[in-house]
């Protein structure tokens, strides 16, 4: 007799790693009635399972107001996992001279289907900057990154994509979407305004491996006022493109 996959998943296991997954979103009103309310549980079965989590160092509860957020655990087994991939590993240290050559914010981000998932960052040291973007996903189209990436994909890709969003209505109009990307093929350098958020400019450059497929985008964000035309021009730019041609001789990328 089969059965399906999900009739063998342990449900406590699975509303513990709801309960992390909702700390990862929702950490400022995360009460143990919000929580138990969020996730449609009993609030003596919450607390059971948040005190497990809590043992284990994989969340805090601040005694205060009574909030619980993620704990040291959780982002250190996180960070590893995140070193644990080639990719993070040969980028985090070209993301560090950018960070503190610009002092702004830099990531490294890949494609998940049709959206960015941002997977490291070296911050800045600026004291007004933009929040922390690490885990989180965006449509590829809201950012530099994104189409960076989407940009040097194959029009085919992109041409079914676009046909699918225009079917069930999107956000874009495919048209500018289009010019975007083929400006950015040309260029060899994306840039964004206000897609992640008002006043934040991102800007990206493709990272490639040995067979050229494109892997990922090394991304600069930072907020406007200090993201001028002439700046991004001579100095960020020239620098996301070396940072991502070293990146991409690691992978065995050999530029024509």
């Amino acid at each position: 007799m089969t059965r399906e996959k999900s009739s063998y998943a342990v449900q406590t296991v699975e509303k513990a790693l709801d309960i992390l997954e909702t700390l990862t979103d929702e950490s400022r009103h995360a009460t143990l009635p919000y929580l138990a309310e969020k996730l449609d549980l009993s609030r003596n079965k919450a607390f059971r399972l948040l005190a497990t989590l809590e043992s284990k160092g994989l969340v805090e509860r601040d005694e205060t107001s009574g909030v619980y957020r993620l704990g040291i655990s959780s982002v250190e087994l996180a960070q590893r996992l995140l070193n644990s991939t080639s990719l993070i590993r040969h980028a985090h240290p070209i993301m560090e001279k950018l960070a503190r050559k610009h002092d702004e914010a830099v990531y490294i981000a890949v494609l998940k289907g049709d959206e960015v998932l941002f997977l490291d960052m070296v911050d800045c040291e600026q004291a007004i900057k933009t929040a922390p973007l690490v885990g989180r996903r965006f449509p590829f189209f809201s950012n530099a990154a994104g189409k960076a990436i989407r940009a040097l994909e194959s029009t085919d890709l992109l041409d079914r994509f676009l046909k699918k969003r225009g079917r069930n209505g999107g956000s874009f109009d495919p048209a500018v979407l289009q010019q975007e990307l083929k400006a950015v093929r040309e260029r060899g350098v994306a840039v964004d305004f206000d897609g992640l958020g008002e006043g934040i400019v991102s800007v990206a450059v493709a990272v490639r491996d040995y067979a050229g497929k494109v892997i990922g985008a090394l991304t600069l964000l930072g907020p406007s006022f200090r993201m001028m035309a002439s700046r991004m021009e001579n100095e960020i730019i020239p620098s996301l493109r070396e940072g991502a041609e070293i990146l991409s001789m690691k992978f065995g990328y050999a530029k024509l």
